[in-house]
């Protein structure tokens, strides 16, 4: 059965979504044992050039929500990006899964070999569709997802790789 680009996409993007907000149960836990500054972790980051944490969780929240949209064909949702707060974040998260979700599988599935047309800065990117979920959808997700457990990891949040990787 070969792979489709719905099954390459919605649910790989919905399991990460809710391993992030299971970390996000962890900082929280975190948070509370230690009595720290609810903010403490959301403004965390692990070099002062890179997004902290609160950013990390919009963009995987950004990148995926727009990835399934457009190959959907339909309209990318705004969120405003005023999370500060644990709770805040894991509502993002939420919300951008109820959204993922609500995306029909079929125009989904016919996107492999459709244009993609994506502004980035001034400057125009047109891609394929399996193109554009594989090579740059896919990879900046991870990246953000990644970071996102690398910024708690490394401010004491007791995680292991089976956090970032979920339940299989």
């Amino acid at each position: 059965m070969p792979l489709t680009m719905y099954a390459a996409s919605t649910p790989r993007f919905v399991q990460m979504l809710n391993n992030l907000s299971a970390l996000l149960d962890k900082a929280q836990a975190h948070i509370d044992a230690r009595k720290l500054d609810p903010v403490a972790l959301t403004t965390a980051r692990l070099f002062p050039d890179m997004f902290h944490l609160a950013r990390q969780v919009q963009v995987a929240c950004d990148i995926s929500k727009g990835a399934v949209a457009r190959l959907g064909g339909v309209e990318v949702p705004k969120h405003e990006d005023t999370e500060q707060t644990i709770a805040e974040l894991k509502a993002r998260i939420a919300k951008t899964v109820t959204f993922i979700e609500s995306v029909p599988q079929a125009p989904i599935d016919a996107s492999a070999d459709r244009d993609i047309t994506l502004k980035l800065g001034k400057q125009d990117y047109t891609f394929k569709g399996m193109d554009y979920l594989l090579n740059f959808a896919q990879p900046n997700f991870y990246f953000h997802v990644t970071t996102a457990y690398n910024i708690l990891r490394h401010n004491g949040v007791e995680l292991i790789k089976k956090d970032y990787v979920g339940p299989f």
